[in-house]
């Protein structure tokens, strides 16, 4: 299934507009269940680990700040469904980067999920000492997720404004990365996402 070029136009116009776009229904939900089922799997098989904060020698896993695990998504180990969806954002890259001029070279992201009761404290996703993340991009691979559930990305507009997003499967947040301050709430049952940047070409590659 193609994707629309009404969608891409869409979320072209969000990110110009205001910085952010929110796509209902961005991948098939076949695509979306297969995924769904792929990080659960995984999930069982302990292939997911507890996700760190900060780089380098300054990571470290912090349970106060983040309750998530995640996976890389690395060839050659990516599933067709996982290609299906690096597929759709290849066009979404080539779209930026035609109407806004973003520049953008590359995708990086992984699978997580959020055990219940779990969460990510406020937070942005540059690095103080790299400028490459610039656009955020989270597909969500909740079935049947109703607001009773939480789990919401709370995106903060300004320092007085934000806007909470619920988790639903095939949706995709996408967002200026240097932009944005946010934060994943507790849900009540377990929440799954894949969540990546676009980033820039390193100025040492150029």
């Amino acid at each position: 299934m193609p994707l629309p070029a009404a969608t891409i136009d869409r979320i072209m116009d969000d990110i110009a507009r205001q910085g952010w776009s929110v796509a209902p229904d961005f991948m098939p939900q076949e695509t979306v269940a297969q995924l769904a089922n792929e990080t659960l799997r995984l999930r069982q098989e302990n292939a997911l680990r507890p996700a760190g904060v900060g780089k380098g020698a300054n990571r470290a896993v912090n349970a106060e700040i983040r309750g998530d695990f995640i996976l890389w998504l690395e060839e050659p180990d990516l599933s067709a469904a996982q290609r299906g969806y690096l597929a759709f954002l290849e066009k979404l890259r080539l779209a930026a980067n035609a109407s806004l001029q973003l520049g953008l070279f590359e995708f990086e992201g992984h699978l997580a999920t959020y055990p219940p009761g779990s969460f990510y404290r406020r937070h942005i996703d540059r690095f103080h000492n790299d400028s490459l993340r610039t656009l955020s991009c989270i597909l969500y691979l909740n079935r049947d997720w109703k607001k009773a559930d939480g789990g919401q990305l709370r995106l903060y507009l300004d320092e007085e404004k934000h806007i909470d997003i619920l988790p639903h499967g095939g949706t995709l947040v996408t967002f200026l990365s240097d932009r944005f301050w946010h934060e994943v709430l507790p849900a009540s049952r377990e929440r799954m996402s894949i969540t990546g940047w676009f980033k820039t070409r390193s100025e040492a590659l150029l």
